[in-house]
């Protein structure tokens, strides 16, 4: 099998990307596939590969700034057009947003993961939540926010203290891996939460603190895999505790009454088919203390990395890294059958 894999881009993701990326080529070379590696972000002719992923790199520039044929340059490399499969391994704005996806669909290829529709309903956390609602999914009362301008904010804040109360969780409305979010306990915090979500556009989520538990179902093929606890040391699964050693525990599989663990994994595939979801994704929940699950929101291109839950819940199952890998190309590779 002949892969390219997309990783990097443009987006506040992209230090994560490269990191899924790396394992995701590392897995594919050991099973003997012809894999090569292409950044969108990098200019063309540039050379994609690294030997590791830092976190906390910056992207090299934005591709809107491009002129057009250098910004899609790589659409048309060699590596590219000749694959079997792309393998998506870009997080975050218009690799995880439906954009990608239509390229390489109007250009005729085949990719993992989720579709055009899937891709951006499932990044846009105020429809998502509204479709999580109408498939019977529980998700927390939320507020969409304009917070672009100091004024709107201030405004806002009245209106989120009479609907929702406080605490609230303040997050982008189309950004994920915990970028530009904020826990505020008490209204004095908000118009800085507010301005530093719409930092990353300036619509932004606000919703109620749901306290209790950090929970995470994968879904692969469209069932769902065993639960994951995560327990962030000292705080909230923000941004760094995802993505630095030693931040966070994992259970793997959560510790749960079964007739709970039963209820999130079905809500998981419900919000995963709500959103016409493929091949597969993350759903997050927060579990309260009186054992409600709340969903969170849909990860359609969850992280690859070694703190990964995906590869973490497939392996609770038996389903080891490189195995999920080349199953995840499987599914891609049978439709272009």
């Amino acid at each position: 099998m002949k892969v390219t894999v997309l990783l990097g881009g443009d987006s506040p993701e992209r230090d994560v990307s490269l990191a899924s990326g790396a394992g995701i080529v590392k897995a594919l070379r050991a099973r003997g596939h012809e894999t090569h590696v292409v950044d969108p972000a990098l200019p063309p002719g540039a050379n994609a590969e690294r030997p590791a992923a830092r976190i906390g790199e910056r992207p090299p520039g934005d591709l809107a700034q491009l002129p057009f044929e250098e910004a899609f340059a790589w659409l048309n490399a060699a590596p590219v057009r000749s694959a079997d499969i792309i393998f998506v391994a870009l997080h975050g704005g218009k690799g995880e947003d439906g954009t990608i996806q239509a390229l390489l669909e109007a250009a005729g290829l085949v990719y993992t993961g989720s579709g055009i529709l899937g891709s951006a309903l499932a990044m846009n956390k105020d429809r998502s939540k509204a479709l999580f609602r109408e498939a019977g999914v529980q998700t927390a009362p939320h507020l969409l926010v304009d917070a672009s301008s100091g004024r709107s904010r201030s405004e806002a804040g009245v209106a989120i203290g009479k609907a929702l109360g406080f605490p609230v969780i303040v997050k982008p409305n189309t950004q994920g891996s915990s970028v530009g979010f904020s826990f505020v306990g008490e209204p004095g915090g908000l118009e800085a939460a507010l301005a530093s979500a719409a930092c990353f556009g300036g619509d932004c989520i606000v919703e109620r603190y749901i306290p209790g538990r950090e929970l995470t179902a994968a879904i692969l093929g469209g069932e769902a895999l065993p639960l994951v606890e995560i327990i962030p040391e000292g705080g909230f699964y923000d941004y760094k505790r995802k993505y630095t050693k030693g931040t966070s525990r994992y259970v793997a599989p959560a510790e749960l009454e079964a007739r709970i663990a039963d209820r999130v994994r079905r809500e998981a595939s419900l919000a995963y088919d709500a959103l016409a979801c493929r091949d597969y994704a993350r759903v997050d929940f927060r579990l309260s203390p009186e054992g409600e699950p709340y969903c969170l929101e849909v990860n359609t291109l969850p992280g690859m990395t070694e703190l990964s839950l995906v590869p973490m819940a497939a392996k609770a199952v038996g389903i080891g890294f490189e195995d999920l890998v080349e199953r995840i190309c499987a599914m891609a590779l049978g439709r272009k059958k």
